[in-house]
């Protein structure tokens, strides 16, 4: 098969969920709606958490991070799935396609790494409480995130920098409806063992590190949470890793899936299909899960969104007024010109 230099390439052809010109306008309204959920989700978080002083702690920080990272990671994949459908049109161009593999590697690890720091702000709150204020400081919460941030960045630039090395062979179509790494990987002509070697490495390293603390900051919670003598206490406890608990299970779960899928299945379609459950599905339903199983954060939402509606209630009032003042001004002008009209 003749090869091309990466310089040469122009654009890849993205094949998305299906090819039945009959689904697309679904496939369309389907994602167009799971978006603005995630969008108008994570953005009340955001807002609920800043607009809230109670809610100003080191949980609730990283819980904002969490919900902007997902809206990134979102933006990056859903709205050119969504162009390409409404245009009719499937391609990509390189560096177009360069890019959100990029973003898509970083936005991805820092959700690796927020649900890890997650999970060890969770681990100081129940099992060091009296060193929690002095542990969680605002210096140390905001270093985790920045070196969560950096870590991602270089994954996603050091993954960029090895598809740039490779060449590209002429059937530039990619089974997908994002520019997905392995998707990259499959269409070069070069030889990929070093860089598959160089994917699994990192993706155990910075991925098994997640975990791995995950899983032993919640042996100690629960160690702890076990010898709490009274029952409000423990319930109180897990009550506060309900949420997180339940987050990190939909997305741990739903990357097994699509890993354990795309080996046992030799459809890509099937793979394709279980890859929005990983990267569609888990930041549309985060919010839900926070908002549902926390009463200080459906409290906050519930006063925030008071908030909104009295704005809009007071800003619609006045706007009534003002209509009705202005037209009250017009008929007076339009008596005063018919009586002098009259009097002439």
């Amino acid at each position: 098969m003749e090869s091309m230099n990466h310089t040469a390439i122009s654009e890849f052809l993205l094949r998305g969920l299906t090819e039945n010109p009959a689904l697309q306008s679904l496939i369309f309204s389907l994602f167009l709606s799971m978006y603005l959920v995630t969008i108008l989700g994570n953005l009340l978080i955001i807002l609920a958490v800043s607009n809230d002083s109670h809610l100003h702690t080191p949980m609730y920080f990283f819980l904002c991070s969490l919900s902007f990272n997902d809206i990134c990671l979102s933006t990056s994949i859903i709205p050119k799935m969504l162009v390409n459908i409404h245009v009719q049109d499937q391609s990509i161009t390189y560096s177009g396609c360069l890019n959100q593999s990029g973003l898509v590697i970083v936005f991805g690890y820092l959700e690796n790494c927020l649900l890890a720091v997650m999970a060890y702000d969770h681990y100081v709150a129940i099992c060091h409480p009296l060193r929690y204020t002095a542990i969680m400081n605002p210096c140390l919460c905001a270093i985790l995130l920045m070196v969560s941030l950096s870590i991602s960045i270089v994954v996603g630039l050091l993954h960029s920098v090895m598809v740039l090395r490779l060449s590209f062979c002429r059937a530039l179509e990619i089974s997908h409806f994002f520019c997905e790494l392995t998707q990259f990987i499959k269409l070069t002509c070069s030889d990929t063992l070093f860089v598959n070697i160089l994917v699994y490495i990192s993706s155990c390293m910075f991925g098994g590190v997640s975990i791995t603390g995950i899983i032993f900051f919640y042996v100690h919670i629960v160690s702890s949470v076990l010898r709490m003598p009274s029952s409000e206490g423990k319930h109180k406890a897990f009550s506060t890793c309900g949420s997180h608990l339940s987050v990190v299970s939909l997305f741990y779960g739903t990357g097994f899936g699509v890993y354990i899928s795309s080996s046992v299945t030799e459809s890509p379609r099937k793979t394709v299909v279980a890859s929005v459950m990983y990267t569609v599905v888990p930041q549309m339903l985060n919010p839900f899960i926070y908002s549902l199983r926390n009463r200080d954060m459906k409290e906050a939402l519930r006063n925030f969104l008071g908030r909104i509606a009295f704005l809009a209630r007071f800003f619609l009032l006045f706007d009534l007024r003002y209509s009705d003042r202005h037209m009250v001004s017009q008929s007076a002008s339009l008596q005063s010109q018919r009586s002098s009209k009259g009097k002439r």
